[in-house]
């Protein structure tokens, strides 16, 4: 199984369009050691395999298609290396991509919950908008922990469970989130039967999610905010980070004192990281510490062969 780390940025990337945070300045000036990201989005195939599934279609996704030359394999005058697309939400940052594909030749198959399609109708109707262009082959993911495959790949299978988060802000459930709102996907290949974890928006713990990353070989998980207050603390919000569905790094019941009970062999990944996150300064304490915790930061670029 390979991966490909398409974007790894919270919406907005990094640095951040209208930001001068610490990071975003510091990263345009030289001042900070870290590299540019693209908004979050990551890519799946069997080995061997020349097509590809795309988890979430970021704004980026153009910007991305040319930073990989697997998705565009010019096999013929028309051509995507890009089987198919799974939504683990229905959130601007992980769904204006599809926008960008609409050059499709055919309908573009489309992987989502229940939840996610209704937000996608209604509270922001880009697949209505489709239906101008390619259009869209929409299958239900469903959340009972069955497993499904996508067409022209090959020996990788998925299985969705539900996560604890935040529906997107134009969702008639943002405040009172349903099951499917959010999901983590298991990716398993089938013939090696390793397994990654991918949930870029997880709000809490709970004994079903931690089984899974338990399972898994590697995990790509939420690494969005250091503090629960830090754009509070940038004066951006009033809201915490658990308020808006993601769990911090730091502090009581955080996301590294989570990861730092998993089995040692499960590679640690965190991904889908915001702008003010100082873990993007490559020389700041708290990137050291999550070295010391055997934490990697995801980046544009990053292959992962399982």
């Amino acid at each position: 199984m390979q991966i490909i780390v398409l974007g790894a940025s919270a919406g907005g990337g990094f640095p951040q369009w209208n930001c001068n945070c610490r990071n975003c300045a510091g990263v345009r000036n030289g001042s900070v050691k870290a590299v540019v990201r693209t908004q979050s989005s990551i890519c799946v195939s069997g080995d061997n395999c020349q097509d590809w599934v795309l988890l979430n279609a970021s704004p980026d996704i153009l910007q991305q298609i040319k930073s990989t030359p697997e998705l565009q394999p010019g096999r013929m005058l028309r051509d995507s290396g890009i089987a198919g697309v799974i939504l683990v939400d229905g959130q601007i940052d992980h769904t204006t991509g599809l926008y960008m594909l609409r050059e499709q030749k055919q309908r573009l198959p489309l992987w989502c919950t229940d939840p996610v399609y209704e937000d996608l109708i209604q509270g922001n109707p880009i697949l209505k908008v489709l239906e101008h262009y390619c259009g869209v082959d929409r299958q239900v993911v469903a959340i009972n922990g069955s497993s499904f495959e996508i067409p022209k790949v090959g020996g990788i299978t998925f299985s969705a469970l539900s996560l604890d988060s935040k529906a997107a802000p134009y969702s008639s459930h943002r405040e009172q989130s349903v099951p499917g709102d959010n999901i983590g996907l298991t990716i398993t290949d089938k013939f090696s039967g390793r397994r990654v974890f991918y949930a870029p928006g997880l709000g809490a713990r709970n004994d079903a999610v931690f089984q899974r990353m338990c399972e898994a070989d590697c995990i790509l998980v939420d690494g969005t905010f250091w503090t629960d207050d830090e754009m509070i603390g940038w004066e951006l919000s009033s809201k915490t980070a658990r308020d808006i569905g993601h769990l911090p790094q730091s502090g009581k019941g955080g996301m590294m004192e989570w990861l730092s009970e998993l089995p040692v062999h499960v590679r640690k990944i965190l991904i889908h990281i915001n702008n003010t996150n100082p873990i993007l300064d490559e020389a700041s304490p708290q990137r050291a510490e999550l070295t010391r915790y055997g934490i990697e930061v995801a980046h544009d670029g990053m292959r992962i062969s399982l």
